[in-house]
């Protein structure tokens, strides 16, 4: 103790404490710093898929989206393509996961169709990293809604009373679709993956409106969502769904089978009707 008492009287000792405090902070902060080698390699990484994006965007969509995804006009100024700046991830995702883009037709709406390569492998599956490389891209040229993810919800009633009140008009009240005007129409949403559900409620695709956080919450979409899936596992207990749009097709069925049977068997039955026995 006393030989403690005499070194910490010494002019220097004050110094010494200061210095190995510093010393330890210095070896605990170096301890919860990510390395420099782990930040050069992520930063690496993910200029390489930025560069992976710019190289498919540029050999796929920049024919008709421009160079620099600014979109392009014929000679009237009528969109040929639209700027994709702005649009976000979510928009790209939704458009190249769907078949819809690339296009192949320059028609009133671009109908979901098998996706091709690049973006698809050989057997017939989406390349997911090539998908993600170009909505990072555009994603990095102006920002906008990013890629979601979607949790489950069981709440069936909110989504029920949701859909039926902002998606059913178009959509159908069990989600099998239904024309719109010039030419346009609201896809079947029975095979559709949540995620895309959740993107085109979020962009707003081709006749389709923006459902914003604002207008509908996140947990609203979810629900929504829920409700689209879980109709799809639902039975037809009357046998056929006709398109489940309700007494429409049920009441054409009726008239076109039904009635048809019935004019059939009068036929029949008149030509079964034994001839009038001749006088002698």
């Amino acid at each position: 103790m006393t030989r403690f008492t005499a070194w910490r009287r010494r002019s220097w000792a004050g110094y010494a404490v200061v210095l190995a405090a510093l010393a330890a902070i210095g070896v605990i902060y170096a301890g919860f710093t990510p390395t420099p080698a782990a930040e050069a390699s992520g930063t690496q990484a993910q200029a390489q898929d930025l560069a992976n994006g710019k190289e498919l965007f540029n050999q796929n969509c920049a024919s008709c989206h421009g160079l620099n995804a600014q979109g392009t006009k014929d000679a009237k100024g009528n969109d040929i393509a639209p700027s994709l700046l702005g649009v976000g991830a979510a928009s790209v995702d939704f458009q190249i996961s769907t078949g819809r883009m690339p296009a192949m037709t320059n028609a009133a709406q671009i109908p979901k169709k098998e996706v091709v390569e690049p973006f698809a492998t050989e057997d017939g599956k989406l390349n997911q990293k090539n998908i993600d490389d170009v909505s990072a891209y555009i994603q990095a040229l102006g920002g906008g809604p990013g890629i979601p993810a979607v949790a489950e919800s069981k709440d069936l009633a909110l989504g029920g009373k949701l859909f039926r009140t902002n998606c059913a008009q178009c959509h159908n009240f069990a989600g099998e679709g239904g024309a719109l005007t010039y030419g346009k129409f609201a896809p079947n949403l029975l095979e559709t993956h949540p995620t895309q559900i959740y993107e085109a409620m979020l962009t707003g695709p081709q006749a389709m409106p923006v459902f914003n956080d604002t207008t509908l919450t996140p947990k609203d979409k979810e629900a929504i969502i829920a409700f689209i899936t879980n109709t799809r596992e639902e039975k037809n207990p009357g046998g056929n769904g006709l398109g489940r749009i309700g007494p429409v097709s049920e009441g054409l069925a009726g008239w076109l089978v039904g009635i048809g049977l019935l004019v059939v068997a009068a036929m029949w039955i008149t030509a079964k009707k034994p001839k009038k026995l001749k006088k002698p």
